[in-house]
């Protein structure tokens, strides 16, 4: 399988790619993004973008592949709802919309996040737009659409995010995991668990498009 890589660079992105370059069905990568993610690797192919929301220049690039995996994000702290959505609705369908036309037998998988509103009414700006997002995704004509929502996300691996605040907060939570796994099963995964199980549904799809906690744990076992 030929998998694209959105966002390789940050951490939900990092996980990925390493469950991509270590899984014996992935045989070609292509990551995406603004700057290297500094990885040396057969499988790998870098394209160096700058315009996330004109793909114009390197449709010729894009097309080949069997499997999209979007992971890029941004937080919604300090952002008016305009900035947000245009950061996260417009730039994800912008690239998605140009993937399902180049590449129909695609599977794209979204990484939105715990919470999501689906109805698009709800109270929270983030949430609605999340949601939003994924509804236009699943309308699209790939050949499978999957939306992920992962509540806590332990990174492994020596995955580090490069928000400082965040990186904190990780290396202070790493030994408190083992028991919020147990206690919260449901709510917490790790980018291991998400990497293999974005891979899994590309490779064999599942009957539900919108994914939580368990079923992300539950595809990666």
């Amino acid at each position: 399988m030929k998998v694209i890589i959105f966002g390789a660079t940050g951490m939900v992105g990092q996980g990925v790619l390493l469950e991509c370059l270590d899984h014996s069905e992935v045989s070609a990568i292509l990551a995406v993004g603004r700057s290297s993610c500094g990885s040396d690797h057969p499988k790998l192919e870098e394209l160096i973008h700058q315009d996330f929301f004109d793909y114009s220049a390197i449709e010729d690039k894009l097309t080949g592949y069997e499997a999209c995996f979007f992971c890029l994000g941004v937080s919604a702290a300090g952002m008016s709802e305009e900035q947000y959505h245009r950061l996260t609705f417009k730039l994800t369908l912008g690239a998605a919309e140009t993937l399902a036309r180049l590449n129909p037998t695609m599977t794209f998988c979204y990484v939105s996040g715990a919470g999501t509103d689906s109805s698009e009414s709800g109270r929270m700006m983030w949430a609605r737009v999340k949601g939003k997002t994924e509804n236009h995704l699943l309308q699209l004509p790939f050949k499978a659409a999957f939306m992920f929502r992962p509540g806590y996300i332990q990174p492994l691996k020596g995955i580090r995010s490069k928000t400082r605040l965040y990186q904190t907060f990780y290396t202070l939570a790493r030994p408190l995991y083992p028991a919020l796994k147990t206690i919260f099963p449901s709510y917490v995964t790790t980018t291991e668990k998400l990497g293999l199980a974005m891979i899994e549904v590309a490779l064999h799809g599942n009957t539900q498009p919108l994914l939580k906690n368990r079923d992300i744990n539950a595809l990666a076992s």
